[in-house]
């Protein structure tokens, strides 16, 4: 069903070492035939972004675990005995708090192989007004990741629609880098992943660049801005919840604060999109009321025509849904075994929406809009079984 649409879309949320869901959810795509024709991502979902268009088809799951399984070492020192740290993850929930707990405070006096570096010496002494370096980590390392595991030619041939999204530090603007429209090379990857004040601004063009997520989280308002408008499937990958319990304790303020702040509006873009698609269907059929003669000759009408779509949008959404063991550090607890889990987590996810076949329909509401979300749906059965 998905090869009726005219686009595929995968969208990626920023989440740092969440990220790894991402990557099991593109591997159960290519499990289920989905063939991706546009991605976009922020964040970390830039870099799974680089990686995905940056290689072959047959090769993209392949780098994915080379990348993850390359980030998720210290940058310095000998990792931990995977069978040990293994075994100790699967004791109980305490000794994976406890794990995560060492491997958080490993990335921050260490950092992270292939991917970021404690600045030496710290930002805070050095006397030089370079905006390069007003950072507590470097992210040179991640540059020749980049280059190591994408093919930027492949990525700018276009065969694959991609966008990342980034800020520009001097007017605070939001910024889409497209290779439909410029060139893309490591730093426009590395720009939309660049979170101060851990990381630096990224240089381009002459203008400094900050992660996206300080903007907007998702690049999903892109996708469905797309022009011409097409037939579109989107799969949305979130890894933060907008939905959350009320916090009992401090700890778990933090948590509710991260996971409101970069869950970043994804209901608030799809509840308008929605209105928007209802508003230019209403247009399409309106004008089919109205005389061509008049359709032709009306300024007014000729302007309804531009806005009026019969063009139809499905979105299914799939979003991480964290682990009691999980603390407000998550985003930058790079352990192997969490990653293996936070992989598995995304590639159950899919499986699992997949196997719902009429996810993949075409609407046909009103709208000409729908969105679809496994987890939602099973938690909507479960308090009204009557409409199952």
């Amino acid at each position: 069903m998905a090869s009726k649409y005219e686009t595929t879309a995968l969208v990626l949320q920023g989440g740092g070492a969440l990220g790894a869901y991402q990557a099991g959810v593109y591997e159960g795509l290519c499990e289920g035939g989905i063939d991706i024709s546009f991605i976009a991502g922020i964040s970390v979902g830039a870099l799974n972004t680089a990686i995905i268009a940056g290689n072959a088809p047959k090769d993209r799951v392949a780098k994915l675990h080379e990348f993850w399984n390359t980030i998720c070492q210290p940058y310095l020192g000998v990792p931990v005995n995977p069978l040990f740290e293994q075994s100790l993850f699967r004791l109980n929930d305490m000794a994976r708090e406890t794990l995560n707990t060492l491997h958080a405070g490993s990335a921050m006096f260490i950092g992270q192989k292939g991917f970021f570096r404690p600045r030496i010496p710290p930002a805070a002494l050095l006397t030089t007004s370079n905006p390069a370096t007003a950072s507590h980590y470097d992210i040179q390392p991640l540059k020749a990741t980049l280059e190591r595991l994408c093919d930027f030619d492949r990525i700018n041939q276009g065969d694959m629609h991609v966008t990342v999204g980034a800020v520009n530090v001097r007017t605070g603007n939001f910024a889409y880098f497209d290779n439909r429209r410029t060139r893309l090379h490591p730093e426009h990857f590395m720009a939309s992943g660049a979170l101060p004040p851990a990381f630096p601004p990224v240089e381009i063009d002459g203008e400094y660049y900050w992660d996206g997520g300080l903007v907007s989280n998702t690049p999903l308002a892109q996708i469905l801005a797309a022009r011409p408008e097409c037939d579109t499937l989107v799969f949305q990958v979130d890894l933060w919840s907008a939905r959350g319990p009320v916090p009992h304790n401090i700890g778990e303020v933090s948590d509710r604060m991260q996971e409101i702040r970069y869950s970043s509006r994804t209901r608030m873009v799809t509840e308008q999109m929605r209105a928007r698609r209802k508003t230019q269907r209403m247009l399409q059929e309106v004008l089919k009321k109205v005389p061509a003669k008049v359709r032709a000759e009306d300024p007014l009408c000729r302007r309804a025509a531009q806005i009026a779509s019969s063009k139809r949008y499905n979105i299914i959404h799939l979003i991480y849904r964290d682990k009691p063991y999980e603390q407000h550090y998550r985003d930058f607890q790079f352990g192997p075994t969490t990653m293996h889990d936070h992989w598995s987590s995304g590639l159950h996810d899919i499986r699992h929406t997949l196997a719902h076949k009429e996810y993949l329909a075409m609407p046909d509401n009103a709208e000409g809009f729908v969105t679809h979300d496994v987890h939602r749906d099973e938690i909507e059965q479960t308090m009204h079984p009557e409409k199952s």
